[in-house]
């Protein structure tokens, strides 16, 4: 495995650390309950981790494929929540979302920054990644 594909690998296990890390302190220590789309976002998130780590562990870029696709799933999850939550047409015929409403915003960082927002943005970090490293690999070939 060569340097960029390591480094894209750690870029990866620290992105998906770091989200993880974040939607903890939001609902643990902020006391924010999470709506159902959230919920899908961290089950889409929190593997990644997991798979991300033991990839860079054991070296093994393979796993691109896989953080892609649960990227892409999440990232569009997060992108449908985001729209949902800023643009009126989607959020007035959104569907219930549970206990906690999917609309509400319990952070709103320069009347943009969500944290939907905040997921998309690691979701995309990833996708883009996992695609540069897919592309690594086929030129190392």
């Amino acid at each position: 495995m060569n340097k960029r594909i390591e480094n894209g690998l750690i870029l990866i296990c620290t992105v998906s650390l770091v989200a993880t890390l974040g939607s903890l302190y939001f609902s643990q220590v902020r006391g924010y309950e999470p709506c159902t789309l959230c919920w899908y976002q961290r089950i889409l998130m929190y593997p990644l981790v997991l798979i991300s780590g033991i990839a860079l562990f054991q070296k093994n870029a393979q796993i691109a494929l896989t953080t892609a696709i649960f990227a892409t799933i999440g990232g569009s999850i997060s992108l449908y929540h985001y729209g949902i939550q800023k643009l009126s047409f989607l959020g007035e015929s959104a569907p219930s979302c549970g206990a906690v409403s999917c609309t509400g915003q319990y952070i709103n960082y320069l009347g943009f920054i969500t944290i939907p927002f905040l997921a998309l943005i690691a979701f995309t970090i990833i996708l883009i990644t996992s695609l540069f490293i897919v592309k690594w690999q086929k030129e190392s070939k």
